[in-house]
């Protein structure tokens, strides 16, 4: 039995003073509040459950930077996409284990505790599986070890270039699978979760472009249990090419064909109607938005409104892991809508309410939704995640929790984290990895290794 002592602390009732939580094999027992620190606590200045990064492509971290220089004609989400096909065409094992670890190190120091890895690159440099299909994906699960990040792993089904069967292009030859290949996919990467202390496993057919609509079908039949995530209506193109293919928008499409529920993460659901919205809020599914990286791809803007007004859930993750912070993407996603609507505090509901709370307390509830684990509140029952920020951080006086949640998300960012435990366990001292040294070593070398080759 381990005992932490906060002296404030975000729960799901709200803010309360000298928290006192016990924790046992990980998981939270008790919660105290008006409690008094006894010696051996574990003691910190406040206490915020660990968010989830719902949304990841770990080894695009080693390529961030790489498509800011400006192509030959206007450059969009598809010119960037042929920046990362060349820099996947150079990575073994080894360098996605590497970049993962980075990445998911750098997901801990930037306060999240779990992750959703989407993980699509399956297969060696020119397309042949290895010996193991699923061996890119044990990577992916070693990585999460190494770290200690709380981790659901989505094995990607990608069959095909586009909408209606276009055939694949060169650079998508790493992703390819059958659904018999993807059977053989997905149990090797259980069997790579299930090697971890407390890992989930999911599914994730890429997108409607990449997945015929009879593999769709299947592969969510044959899977019962666990989340579903799926990229969908992420560029106006996309939805002009779905529009054309099917008659269909994208998100009208998935919701005649499947059952939309709470299993299912729709992963930037950028451009959706007011019918699309009302639609995803009703079904239980949630909006898995990527604001750091929509901003830098140039996506566009979720609509926010329709889906706060109709009860809609949503997360954060940090998909192609150009820049690594929580509160930039919860700051990012308040930012975004901003600028759309010309107006300010767009999230809170009811007067009076802090903005970053309410950012933060969504981000909880749909990141744990969405990536099927017992996280995202500091109560009995839940995994013992917790986010530690530090007083003697912040250059202002701030006394008020919810006033220093806001200064987080909107001020000091990452500066203000102290300590981060998993399941009870210390990660982040300090604001770094306990293991950052070896950790960022062995990153540096492969990208040296890769820059030479």
């Amino acid at each position: 039995m381990t005992r932490f002592f906060f002296q404030s602390a975000l729960l799901p009732g709200g803010w309360a003073r000298n928290v006192a939580v016990r924790v046992e094999n990980g998981t939270i027992i008790t919660v105290e509040p008006d409690a008094k620190a006894a010696t051996g606590d574990f003691a910190g200045f406040l206490g915020l459950p660990g968010l989830a990064s719902l949304h990841s492509h770990t080894f695009q971290r080693g390529m961030a930077g790489l498509g800011e220089v400006r192509g030959q004609g206007e450059d969009s989400f598809w010119s960037w996409r042929q920046v990362m096909y060349r820099f996947l065409g150079v990575l073994g094992p080894d360098e996605v284990e590497a970049i993962a670890a980075q990445a998911f190190m750098e997901m801990l120091e930037g306060g999240f505790t779990a992750v959703g890895e989407f993980h699509y690159l399956h297969h060696a440099p020119d397309g042949t599986p290895y010996d193991d299909v699923g061996e890119l994906s044990g990577r992916i699960a070693a990585a999460a070890d190494q770290t200690g990040i709380g981790l659901t792993l989505l094995p990607v089904l990608y069959q095909q270039g586009g909408f209606g069967g276009a055939a694949p292009n060169q650079g998508q030859k790493r992703f390819l699978n059958s659904l018999d290949q993807y059977g053989s996919l997905f149990e090797s990467a259980a069997r790579a979760a299930q090697r971890l202390p407390d890992a989930n496993i999911g599914i994730a057919p890429h997108s409607l472009r990449a997945v015929s609509p009879q593999a769709l079908t299947e592969i969510v039949a044959g899977h019962s249990r666990g989340p579903i995530h799926i990229h969908i209506a992420e560029q106006v193109r996309e939805v002009e090419d779905c529009i054309a293919w099917s008659g269909r928008r994208p998100v009208e499409w998935l919701g005649d064909h499947v059952a939309l529920d709470r299993r299912w993460c729709l992963i930037h659901a950028t451009h959706m109607t007011p019918h699309e919205g009302r639609l995803v809020a009703r079904s239980g599914a949630v909006a898995g938005l990527c604001p750091l990286t929509e901003a830098n791809l140039g996506d566009g803007i979720f609509d926010a409104p329709t889906m706060l007004k109709n009860g809609g859930a949503f997360g954060v993750g940090t998909d192609s892991n150009v820049q690594i912070t929580a509160p930039g993407e919860l700051r990012q996603l308040e930012y975004s809508q901003r600028l759309a609507l010309k107006a300010r505090n767009i999230f809170p509901r009811d007067a009076g309410t802090s903005t970053g709370e309410a950012l933060y307390r969504g981000a909880l509830s749909g990141g744990a939704r969405a990536l099927g684990r017992k996280i995202g509140g500091i109560e009995p029952g839940q995994r013992a995640d917790f986010v530690v920020l530090g007083r003697e951080a912040c250059d202002a006086p701030i006394h008020d929790p919810a006033a220093m949640l806001d200064y987080y998300v909107f001020v000091a960012d990452k500066l203000l984290i102290a300590d981060v435990y998993v399941a009870g366990a210390l990660r982040v001292r300090q604001g770094h990895h306990i293991a950052r040294e070896a950790i960022a070593a062995r990153y540096r070398r492969v990208l040296q290794r890769l820059k030479d080759s």
